[in-house]
């Protein structure tokens, strides 16, 4: 179990609460919620948000704007899930260092999201794009974890 940060490790305290709202904004997203556990899962993704923009480096913020993407497109908030994967798009696609499994939760959640936002041809192309990069993915286990995101885009 993780140790809990000193009271006065400022830094330390942001980032376990990023990390578990984080964790609970994931572990929401990929459940048949109640309206109640779609307040806390947006709630969650935007502390995580939140904690991270105070110490995280930019791959943190980017994840956790990756994370919003998601949740804005499953409570069909299409412009702002758009808005977020676009942003997040960019940065991952432009590292040369993302990892396979990052690269097709990248175009999983902007195929999400451009269905959200009622962009047809753009999700289309997304979802091609998330279907080739899981193919790819070389891990079984990263496979799979992505695959519960991905299963959850409607297809076009």
């Amino acid at each position: 179990m993780q140790q809990a940060p000193e009271a006065s490790d400022l830094q330390g305290w942001h980032k376990q609460f990023a990390a578990a709202a984080n964790n609970r904004a994931w572990d929401l997203a990929v459940l048949t919620r109640t309206p109640a556990q779609d307040q806390e899962m947006l709630d969650a993704a935007h502390a995580s948000a939140w904690h991270w923009s105070a110490v995280g480096a930019v791959q943190h913020r980017m994840r956790a704007t990756m994370l919003l993407a998601e949740v804005h497109a499953l409570l069909g908030h299409g412009k702002s899930a758009l808005r977020l994967a676009q942003e997040m798009q960019s940065y991952f696609l432009s590292e040369k260092q993302t990892p396979d499994w990052e690269l097709a939760f990248t175009h999983a959640i902007y195929a999400h999201a451009a269905y959200a936002a009622g962009e047809h041809e753009l999700h289309r192309q997304a979802y091609a794009d998330a279907a080739a990069a899981m193919q790819v993915i070389a891990d079984d286990e990263d496979r799979s974890i992505v695959a519960k995101t991905f299963d959850r885009v409607p297809q076009p």
